[in-house]
């Protein structure tokens, strides 16, 4: 592990000054990543800044919709009643996260922001351009069944790992920010960035922001949604493919449809294709089974993961018939 300067903080100008001021520094949450980057010296940083006691741990429901405090424990939020009740896919995809006791220390900023989940970045020692920049990207000479099939790049195929960050694309929920220029919001489909030539730059955060909740607003709280979620194993495992569906259904006509895809890009990915499909339609099995299909729409395999096209369809095909209450 390299030597970093640990500070930790109780105010919000602190932390947002710290981070600005001086480069290389990382926030520490509940620490279940960036702890295990830092033993195994992937993660490199020059200071760390503990936020875990600042204000941002708050679950309400106003009068815009819902706002989750990004230093909430998962488990707190899966659990809570309002989010049960009125983000069903939120809590399913919390519900799948990692194990329990992960669930009981991890937070909702820290689950959004934890770094990809690729064996190649995660080992220490094969090429990566996200770790090493300039070294080459060892999953495109390697085999690796979880690498990306939409917006990757030569630089990297990696794919962010979040169950969260899916279900929230599909609720159009937006990131609440506090930094050197104040309070902002981003959307969370636009949160992460695609890896381009620069992958080592995961998010559009500015030095110095940091995130202080999670908004989903109350018109798609109350959509028609499903979360579903593909893996190897029946626990602690991160998705091979996943998926989570909204949509607006009036009168048993589909007005609006949002379908985010997990495990298969370096953010969530919209399947824009899936989306236009369903809209002015009734859902029925076919349907689903079609939309799934088009869900796949432009995926571009690389060694070894072609497989995931037809899983990914048929996890799209499922959310949907959840959604729908179908069988």
């Amino acid at each position: 592990m390299q030597p970093f300067a640990y500070r930790k903080v109780r105010d919000v100008a602190a932390a947002v000054d710290h981070g600005a001021r001086e480069p290389n520094t990382v926030f520490l949450a509940g620490g279940t990543d960036l702890v295990q980057l830092l033993q195994d010296g992937i993660a490199r940083p020059d200071g760390v800044v503990d936020i875990g006691d600042l204000p941002f741990a708050s679950i309400a429901s106003t009068i815009d919709g819902f706002r989750i405090g990004a230093l909430a424990r998962l488990s707190e939020v899966a659990d809570h009643p309002q989010v049960r009740a009125r983000l069903p896919a939120v809590a399913a995809a919390l519900d799948e996260t990692a194990s329990p006791m992960v669930r009981n220390m991890a937070t909702i900023g820290g689950n959004l922001l934890q770094r990809t989940r690729c064996l190649y970045f995660r080992d220490g020692v094969s090429p990566c351009e996200k770790r090493d920049p300039g070294t080459g990207c060892g999953a495109r000479r390697g085999r690796d069944v979880q690498a990306a099939l939409f917006g990757a790049s030569e630089a990297c195929v990696a794919t962010d790992p979040s169950d969260l960050a899916v279900a929230l694309v599909a609720l159009d929920a937006e990131a609440l920010v506090v930094g050197p220029s104040g309070e902002r919001s981003i959307p969370i489909e636009r949160l992460h960035r695609l890896p381009g030539e620069t992958p080592w730059i995961e998010t559009d955060l500015a030095p110095g922001e940091v995130i202080s909740a999670v908004f989903v607003p109350r018109d798609a709280a109350g959509r028609a949604q499903a979360y579903t979620k593909l893996r190897h194993r029946a626990s602690f495992e991160w998705p091979l493919v996943s998926a989570c569906v909204s949509l607006a259904v009036v009168d048993g006509i589909i007005e609006d449809a949002r379908v985010a895809l997990g495990g298969v890009a370096h953010k969530p990915w919209r399947a824009e294709p899936a989306e236009r499909l369903l809209i002015g339609r009734t859902l029925d099995a076919a349907l689903a089974r079609e939309a799934g299909e088009a869900a796949t729409e432009g995926a571009r395999p690389v060694a070894g993961n072609a497989a995931k096209i037809p899983l990914l369809a048929r996890v799209v095909a499922r959310a949907l018939a959840d959604a729908g209450g179908l069988p």
